[in-house]
């Protein structure tokens, strides 16, 4: 099949990020040209806008330590809709269902996933998404455009990571000392060195570990439960669907403040841009 092909076609038509807030409250809007800091986007303070498809939540666009760009946004596809049609892009892109039952059409095969469940789609596979559930559909986007994006030279001819459906119901799950986790993807990629994912589950009161810093930038998505946020000093309270931002080399922690286990996926990036370890404070 000869698949039309979109360059970019997420930045073209997702804006900058909305205002968020930060460990030390409400942010201003952010300069779309500075690095991306540490931030907490609150599901609940992300605007909705109605999309002839469903819904559509952004979250962010913007440069980071580690990244070019990096942008992610929330689609909620209504019954029988599809965000569009199958398409490639150099950029690489993650998304992790939140809620539904999705058809991910990756490289010409389909396969059927519902909530909790991730892909990945390597630079230029082509692909797409379709909601084939009787409810609606909402899953979480990150793409990612690295120095090695749009610079083939600089790409990694060899990746151990390709394009892949990762089903929630099918991932082993390990018992850890504080709840449970699942590990996702783990590996070099066309345009990054190093790009994992696994998912924690950590008990009422808990916390996997205490507050840290490393250079590789991550995201935390949560998936479920309430969670407080230990970021540069201060902290923010996030539950389900809320997404945070770890810039390079910055302090942060996560500990479950509610009543039931929380579980959240936890995504670190490594470029030949991350900046180098900082002394441990």
């Amino acid at each position: 099949m000869n698949l039309p092909f979109f360059a970019s076609l997420l930045l073209a038509v997702t804006p900058g990020p909305l205002p968020a807030m930060t460990a030390s409250g409400p942010a201003t809007p952010p300069d779309p040209a500075a690095p991306l800091g540490s931030t907490v986007f609150k599901w609940e303070q992300l605007a909705v806008r109605t999309t002839a498809n469903g819904e559509a939540r952004r979250v962010a666009n913007q440069p980071t330590a580690t990244l070019k760009v990096f942008e992610s946004h929330v689609t909620t596809l209504n019954p029988g809709k599809a965000s569009h049609p199958p398409h490639r892009h150099a950029h690489e892109e993650l998304i992790i269902v939140k809620d539904g039952t999705v058809e991910v059409n990756l490289n010409g095969e389909t396969r059927v996933v519902g909530p909790g469940s991730a892909f990945f789609y390597a630079s230029n596979d082509p692909h797409a998404l379709r909601n084939v559930g009787e409810t609606r559909a909402t899953y979480w986007v990150f793409t990612f455009h690295t120095g090695a994006t749009a610079d083939p030279a600089a790409q990694n001819p060899t990746p151990e990571l390709r394009s892949g459906v990762f089903d929630w119901a099918k991932l082993p799950v390990q018992p850890t000392g504080t709840g449970q986790r699942r590990a996702i993807l783990k590996g070099s990629t066309v345009t990054m060195k190093n790009l994992s994912i696994h998912a924690t589950t950590v008990n009422s009161g808990k916390a996997a570990h205490g507050s840290h810093r490393h250079p590789d930038e991550e995201i935390i998505v949560i998936k479920e439960g309430d969670v407080e946020l230990a970021i540069n000093g201060g902290t923010e309270h996030a539950s389900a669907g809320s997404i945070v931002f770890c810039a390079s080399n910055e302090l942060h922690g996560i500990s479950n403040v509610g009543t039931t286990p929380a579980t959240y996926y936890i995504i670190r990036m490594i470029t030949e841009q991350t900046p180098r370890p900082v002394a441990q404070r």
